[in-house]
């Protein structure tokens, strides 16, 4: 991870075409972990062995959950940071299946890893498809529906990939997702009675935006 910035902030990325976090300082108050009506939900770490990661992130002392694989998605694990914000962890390739590179003990997470996603939650899927696709020309990847827990997964990127499958909603693009070398954004589209913040309060402190490279950004508030 390379960490650069000015002098009030301090930037964290991997290398390629990947996201950066900048960290500036702020309140001091710890957030906690974000209610299901705010518009921020975390940030995905992909990694080819996640039970290498998750195993190495224990040695340090902190907690992960166990691995396990969620429905037709991926192969996960969680985590958060000090502030109560989570983390997520996707293998490349489902439990079970080969892994795409062996885990390295002697680097971080076992090797590989990228800032495969940023999530937000939306309750208003057509106006954030209309902002992301339509207007700064970010490619629709995936849908992943999960009806029974009352949400939609949707997937974009700025990329001319183009997925194996041409159906959005092809449990056979999943895994390719994991293993994409840029990062994705996610919004996960609540369907129950639920509706997203319009002003987060209780991540207002810490998360101000997602500022793109085109130089757009999604306000988070």
């Amino acid at each position: 991870m390379n960490r650069v910035g000015p002098t009030d902030a301090v930037t964290i990325g991997y290398p390629g075409e990947n996201a950066g976090l900048r960290f500036r300082p702020g309140a001091r108050e710890k957030v906690g972990a974000q209610a299901s009506s705010a518009r921020y939900w975390k940030i995905a770490i992909t990694v080819p062995d996640l039970d290498m990661a998750c195993a190495l992130l224990r040695q340090t002392g902190l907690q992960v959950t166990e691995p396990h694989q969620f429905r037709d998605i991926a192969y996960m694990s969680h985590l958060a940071d000090p502030e109560g914000h989570v983390i997520e962890l996707l293998q490349h390739t489902f439990h079970g299946n080969p892994k795409t590179a062996a885990g390295n003990p002697e680097l971080p997470l076992g090797g590989g890893a990228r800032m495969g996603l940023i999530t937000l939650r939306t309750s208003d899927l057509e106006a954030d498809l209309a902002h992301c696709r339509d207007h700064l020309g970010m490619r629709y990847l995936s849908r992943q529906d999960v009806p029974d827990l009352n949400f939609c997964l949707h997937f974009l990127a700025f990329t001319n990939d183009t997925p194996p499958v041409a159906d959005l909603d092809a449990v056979e693009n999943r895994q390719w997702l994991w293993q994409r070398p840029y990062t994705m954004l996610e919004f996960q589209e609540l369907k129950s009675a639920v509706q997203v913040e319009q002003v987060p309060t209780d991540v207002a402190k810490a998360v101000v935006g997602i500022r793109l490279e085109t130089g757009h950004s999604i306000p988070l508030s």
